[in-house]
């Protein structure tokens, strides 16, 4: 399958956030004095650590990063997967934000919070692709939460 048709534009526009992120914190750091959030940011760092590395392992071969499923896809419902549907979009958005509240930094902060739209946008295409290829999906949707367990 081409880019385009794999949903690579939803892998472009997260990298060019994820970019910004990066760039905005190492440019604009040290904004504000003081250890509270900077200690969120270490919990968040771990939140990300341990959403991605479970989501990873939970996929094993289906690991992509584009959102389109591919025709030798199936559909993991068990381990993190049982808890929330996107925890590697959860972990993109918890390291994101840890990340730049790590490195004191606004822009950072601001670029990082643009992902949420822009992950739950890409969550919600992907989904329609899911309940496409999979009929089982509309279910899993009804008992498992987008991003954060028994919340959202």
């Amino acid at each position: 399958m081409t880019f385009l048709k794999r949903g690579g534009l939803w892998v472009l526009g997260q990298s060019v956030l994820l970019l910004a992120v990066i760039a905005a914190s190492i440019i604009y750091r040290n904004q504000w004095e003081g250890h509270f959030l900077t200690l969120c940011g270490v919990f968040l760092l771990l939140v990300a650590a341990g959403c991605g590395l479970a989501g990873a392992v939970s996929l094993g071969r289906n690991l992509t990063s584009f959102p389109k499923p591919s025709a030798s896809a199936r559909l993991v419902q068990t381990g993190i997967y049982g808890l929330m549907r996107h925890p590697l979009y959860t972990a993109v958005f918890c390291g994101s934000v840890g990340w730049s509240l790590v490195w004191r930094s606004w822009p950072a902060l601001l670029a990082a919070l643009a992902l949420a739209p822009f992950l739950d946008a890409k969550a919600r295409r992907e989904e329609r692709w899911l309940r496409q290829r999979f009929p089982e999906y509309a279910g899993y949707e009804q008992r498992v939460r987008r991003f954060i367990p028994w919340i959202v």
